[in-house]
Formats: structure tokens, sequence, C-alpha cells
């Protein structure tokens, strides 16, 4: 796909954005009293998650018209919003214009990108960054405190559960026998060295087209990789093997699987050089 194309699909799809969603950003409270339509939610979905780049999609999430009518539909269809417009709908608890569905691709349902089908079933799990079992909760709260630089959610708040009951709600319609999407990242050679000026090159070259020279994004459809708008410095993307296995296996958009393994680490390294907002230690509980 040229640049040229891969612009003009963003800047559509950010405008179907606006149009779905409106002027005013509806509170979570709003969101659950007066929730869109079926169809506008659906429209607002396709509209940030872009079919017509060439990434394969390995799981459909369930049909929209089968959302269940009343509270519990309200809340999952305030969960979807809530993952790909997460300084949107959460904007009390981010502090940046990260969203959850910048790193989980596809709403959470793309192999290789860390999908979160059947999230619900894989906690309590063993955290090696936490070195101890979480929830989770917890889970959602690193990344709340991280990924987005923002603050947790209360436990019992209507973001919280709808998270949760969106989470549910991507495997219900799962055929018999059908895999999910495959977990986690791509794994990495052991021995990869960073070499930045290499790195910066890459960038300039395949990711700067789409995330700016400056690494502001185009949010919300293209996340700040750097910068104040960016995740913070104790985000797990913040480390260079981890976003140099995400970019692996899922980046450029445009052609993704074109760069090697020494070239996805060379640019993760050079983009984690770059500023990025400090992580508050006060959140390690989680």
């Amino acid at each position: 796909m040229k640049r040229a194309h891969l612009r003009l699909n963003l800047a559509i799809a950010a405008a179907v954005v606006t149009v779905v969603a409106g002027a005013h950003a509806p509170r979570p409270a709003e969101a659950q009293s007066a929730p869109q339509s079926k169809g506008a939610a659906a429209a607002q979905l396709q509209a940030l998650t872009p079919t017509s780049l060439p990434i394969a999609r390995t799981w459909t999430p369930p049909d929209m018209t089968k959302i269940p009518k009343g509270p519990r539909g309200e809340s999952i269809l305030l969960g979807l919003r809530i993952f790909q417009e997460t300084p949107r709908y959460a904007a009390k608890y981010v502090g940046n214009q990260v969203s959850c569905g910048n790193c989980h691709i596809q709403v959470g349902t793309m192999s290789g990108a860390m999908p979160l089908v059947g999230a619900p079933d894989w906690f309590p799990l063993y955290s090696e960054r936490a070195k101890r079992m979480i929830t989770l909760e917890d889970r959602i709260q690193e990344c709340m405190t991280r990924s987005e630089n923002g603050t947790p959610l209360p436990t019992d708040s209507a973001e919280m559960r709808a998270l949760f009951d969106f989470f549910d709600w991507l495997a219900e319609s799962q055929p018999a026998g059908k895999p999910a999407p495959v977990r986690g990242l791509p794994a990495l050679p052991a021995d990869l060295k960073a070499d930045l000026a290499r790195g910066e090159k890459i960038y300039t070259e395949s990711c700067a087209d789409c995330h700016g020279a400056d690494g502001a994004g185009v949010p919300p459809i293209l996340p700040p990789l750097w910068g104040q708008g960016a995740y913070n410095d104790g985000a797990g993307m913040n480390q260079p093997r981890k976003m140099a296995a995400f970019v692996l296996g899922n980046m450029p958009q445009n052609k993704p699987g074109t760069l090697t393994p020494q070239e996805a680490f060379d640019v993760s390294s050079f983009i984690a050089s770059k500023p990025h907002p400090r992580y508050n230690h006060a959140y390690d509980i989680y």
C-alpha cells in the first residue's frame, strides 16, 4: 500500500469516528444511560479498526446485533469504547493519548498482537514483573498506570465493570472447536544489540509517515510513541525487546512482517531512547 493511500484511509477513519461519536464526548454515566444504537456502535468499531490495512483478522468478534439488551449490553458497549478510545471514555483516569486498542490490535482479537480473547480465564496468573500472582483487575490497573500513564480505575466503577463485560463478550460467539488467537508476541533472538543510528533511519523510513517525525502519532487511530502523549517509562512498550517483538509481527501497519528482528530491535531501542513521562512507583502495588 502506498503511503498516500494509507494516510487517506486513516483520515477517513478519523472522520468517521468524529461523525459517529459526535462533538460531545459523553461521560461514562451518559454512555450507559444513553448508549449508541447497535448500528452506530458497529460503525465506530469499524472506523477504529481499519480493514483496508493488510493485516489478516484472526478472530471475528461476536455480532454487534447480538449484544444483549439492557444494562449488560450497555456495559459491553461502554467497555468497547473505553478499549478503543481510552482517553475519551475513561478520561478521569488517563494521563496521555494511548488507548488499549493501540497495542491489542483489532480490538484485542489478533494473533501475535497480545489478543485478549478468553482473558478472564487466564487469571489469576504469575506476573514476572510483579513477582506474584495477579488478577485480571491488577492487570488492567497496570495498563492504566503505565501504558495510559494514568491512575487506577476504582474497583466498583462503571468503567471497570464495562471492561470485564467487554472481555467476557469477546469470546462469547467462539465456534465450537475453533482455537482462540495465539497469545503473546513473537520470540526474538537473544543476542540482539541495539544500533540507535540505524534505528533512527528505520523510524524515518518506515514509521514516521504514520507516527510523525516527532513521535506524536494521530490519536486515536495511531498512538504517540514518545513525548507527553505517550506511554510512560514503566510501560511494557518502553522495553525495547517487548516493543521489538510487537513491531516484528505487526509493524509497519501497511507492510507488517517486513522488518528483521534486528531492525525491529534497533527501531524499538531508538523509540525507547526518546523522552517518556515518568512512571509513578506508588502504583507498584499492582
